[in-house]
């Protein structure tokens, strides 16, 4: 089987690592020359507007899925009509538009920070009124990794803002007193079958997620199952799909979903008996999904900028090396390390060794 990825990035590259062993083979439709996942497939250096390029696509795959959502819906459902593709275009639609995304969840009875349409400055001064500040403004697409946002706490952070983040359409949110930050990753096949993973307690720095430790007995897992299950059947996904939410009270409020595999569930390549990226693969080939249990204690830590030196990695106990051959670069992830180890002792250990190399 030979399965085509629109975008050639780390999440692409482990994609392929995964379905390797599987025996299946990969493209990759993307429009940098020096796309990481290249080296593990064919590379159809290409826009993702590129019709022609996606036709050739297309013709030369069994189906294909896509590894991020800045991808253009429009390119999924082009895609379609040719080759099945998973998830489909209307779950990249919503999820990649937080306006959209953020309405589904008020549709299906999610708990959301109070939100509002934001298409002037005009806007965004009524919907601060009415809402509040503190506040967070975020682009209604293709923000990432603290990207295409800004806190607003005064009068002063609000006037302007619009402008700033490039008079784009903007969703602001007002601002939440979490307690703690935690994401669940799932996967539903194509007959609905759907299993969910352990919640990851996560820290961001500077927006950007830093580290992800796999939880045990969470009290919220069944509530972060319930929410992420009701998206899930009312999407009729396929795939592997993250929820992100925030700790608010001893409940649960949604941040954001990701219509795909997802960073804070990295731990499950050393760390469940089926990582996310295999399931994933399982789930849009039709094959049975894999077990999501854990193995031992896991966490994922974030290489942001550069990678320390492999031997010093390596040589920490139940430490795991992944590094994406990406060029080094202030604020990029470039690669990460998971981490095993039979109990959370241990596990802490480890995690302070892998941060004491990137001066944390």
């Amino acid at each position: 089987m030979k399965i085509g990825v629109i975008g050639g990035g780390q999440l692409g590259r482990m994609l392929a690592l995964a379905g390797t062993p599987l025996g299946m083979d990969f493209a990759f439709l993307d429009p940098a020359p020096d796309a990481c996942a290249a080296a593990l497939g064919d590379h159809l250096q290409a826009d993702y507007s590129d019709e022609q390029q996606l036709r050739q696509l297309a013709d030369a795959v069994d189906l294909v899925t896509f590894e991020f959502e800045s991808v253009p819906a429009e390119t999924v459902a082009f895609l379609s009509s040719f080759v099945p593709v998973y998830p489909s275009a209307q779950a990249l639609r919503i999820a990649r538009d937080r306006w959209f995304e953020k309405s589904l969840f008020r549709e299906l009875g999610i708990p959301t920070p109070e939100f509002a349409d934001i298409q002037s400055q005009a806007d965004l001064e009524t919907a601060v009124a009415s809402i509040g500040l503190p506040a967070v403004l975020k682009t209604r697409t293709l923000g990432y990794d603290g990207k295409g946002q800004k806190v607003l706490r005064s009068a002063e952070d609000v006037a302007g803002t619009f402008a700033e983040l490039g008079s784009v359409p903007c969703l602001l949110e007002g601002f939440v007193p979490f307690t703690g930050e935690v994401s669940l990753v799932a996967v539903r096949a194509r007959d609905g079958q759907t299993r969910f993973y352990p919640l990851a307690h996560n820290t961001h720095e500077a927006g950007i997620l830093k580290l992800s430790v796999a939880s045990s007995d969470h009290p919220l897992q069944a509530l972060a199952e319930d929410y992420l299950g009701r998206v899930l059947d009312k999407l009729d996904y396929v795939g592997v799909l993250a929820f992100e939410f925030f700790e608010v009270d001893g409940g649960l409020k949604a941040n954001e979903i990701a219509p795909r595999v997802h960073n804070s569930g990295h731990w499950t390549i050393e760390g469940a008996e089926c990582s996310q990226f295999e399931n994933h693969l399982r789930a849009i080939a039709g094959l049975p999904l894999g077990s999501t249990a854990k193995v031992g204690e896991s966490a994922m830590v974030n290489f942001i900028g550069e990678v320390p030196a492999l031997e010093q990695v390596v040589a920490i106990d139940g430490c795991h090396l992944h590094h994406y051959g990406k060029a080094f670069k202030p604020g990029r992830k470039v690669g990460h390390a998971t981490l095993r180890s039979a109990d959370l002792a241990s596990l802490r250990q480890g995690i302070d060794q892998v941060q004491q190399l990137i001066g944390h």
